[in-house]
């Protein structure tokens, strides 16, 4: 196959109906959280727990790109179609699992000492991330950081579209008031307040969104178009890789205070975002098909982790075969579900949209979950 050296132009990137990169980024990010969490010592330098961040990147960039390019083409971003779509993707996988994980405690007697019981009222309402111990549905707390968002920055687009002018540039101002508020206002108080060290999260979606901004307008653009030939998506894809295994030593510079480190990881997603987005190697890589099939099913993995370690633990203790089984029964999990669950609670949203108005053309692409 011949490659094209040249950059991506701006009227490629807005025809694209579909990044099939994104992807096999997020196989990649939901494989690093679940080694991360049974890998053990041999993968501590990975250090995948951080890749919940490069989720929240992805997520902030495809709502927004979805949402523009709708606005573009049908004059209006439409939030029941947003959130029609958004409730049969996430809640049906999310609250099975969540029963199923309740049943599962309950048969062994330890609903209340695994206090899942404590955190139910919580994990009912999307307020996952504000449980602060340890449960048996522990990676969802990444849903309830997600699902504020979604009922705030989509509703900002709306709103703002109702000004005549500079419709762009107060987008880009909030979006960027809420890094900086972030950075310079809660950020210093991350190591003793813990809402502050919630409200780190929000900066790395909010770093996607700025990303969807820039990269819909044709200056903003611009800026990013020497990243999106091959020769440097190679580039910035080899210095993400040094940025993931440069984690910890980030953390030790910072005097061991994680916050600190979201910020620079989230930048590089974006930078990330950008080089997948063009021809080459890097996309190549990244939507081969083994990459695609997981990525396919990486929210139900990520959700599933739990309970696939807790049937890989009968035999393996933590390590590189733990991470490798677990992997491999939570995609087994995530297969029976997507089939199941996820594709049957998705076309049926989009039979209710369909009773509407028509939806829009606009990115195929589901948005990623922060799984």
């Amino acid at each position: 196959m011949k490659i094209s050296w040249r950059p991506l132009d701006h009227a490629e990137y807005r025809a694209s109906s579909w990044f099939p990169g994104l992807t096999g980024v997020r196989a990649l990010a939901a494989l690093a959280v679940v080694f991360f969490h049974y890998g053990g010592p041999v993968v501590d330098r990975l250090q995948g727990w951080i890749a919940v961040q490069l989720f929240f990147v992805l997520s902030g960039f495809l709502i927004t790109t979805l949402a523009l390019r709708e606005e573009a083409s049908a004059g209006r971003v439409s939030l029941r179609g947003f959130y029609v779509r958004r409730v049969f993707r996430i809640m049906p996988v999310y609250f099975l699992l969540l029963g199923l994980t309740a049943l599962a405690v309950t048969l062994a007697g330890a609903y209340r000492s695994s206090r899942l019981a404590d955190a139910m009222p919580f994990y009912l309402v999307f307020g996952n991330e504000l449980v602060d111990y340890n449960t048996p549905y522990p990676t969802s707390w990444s849903l309830g950081v997600e699902e504020k968002f979604y009922l705030v920055w989509p509703a900002l687009l709306v709103l703002t579209s109702f000004a005549r002018t500079g419709r762009t540039a107060l987008r880009l101002l909030i979006a960027g008031g809420v890094v900086t508020g972030v950075l310079f206002g809660a950020l210093p108080l991350a190591p003793s307040q813990r809402w502050a060290e919630l409200s780190v999260h929000y900066c790395s979606l909010v770093v996607g969104c700025l990303l969807g901004l820039a990269l819909h307008h044709p200056r903003g653009f611009a800026v990013f178009r020497p990243l999106t030939s091959p020769a440097a998506a190679v580039l910035v894809a080899l210095g993400f890789g040094v940025l993931q295994l440069s984690v910890k030593p980030l953390g030790q510079f910072f005097g061991g205070h994680w916050p600190f480190v979201v910020p620079v990881y989230a930048a590089g997603s974006a930078l990330l975002l950008v080089a997948v987005l063009a021809r080459g190697p890097v996309r190549r890589v990244l939507s081969s098909r083994p990459l695609k099939f997981v990525g396919d099913r990486s929210y139900a993995l990520y959700l599933a982790q739990t309970g696939a370690a807790g049937v890989t633990g009968l035999v393996l203790p933590t390590g590189l075969g733990k991470a490798v089984a677990t992997s491999a029964v939570a995609l087994l999990f995530a297969c029976g579900l997507r089939r199941w669950v996820e594709l049957p609670s998705i076309a049926f949203g989009r039979r209710l949209l369909e009773k509407g108005e028509r939806a829009p053309a606009a990115v195929r692409q589901e948005p990623a979950r922060a799984e």
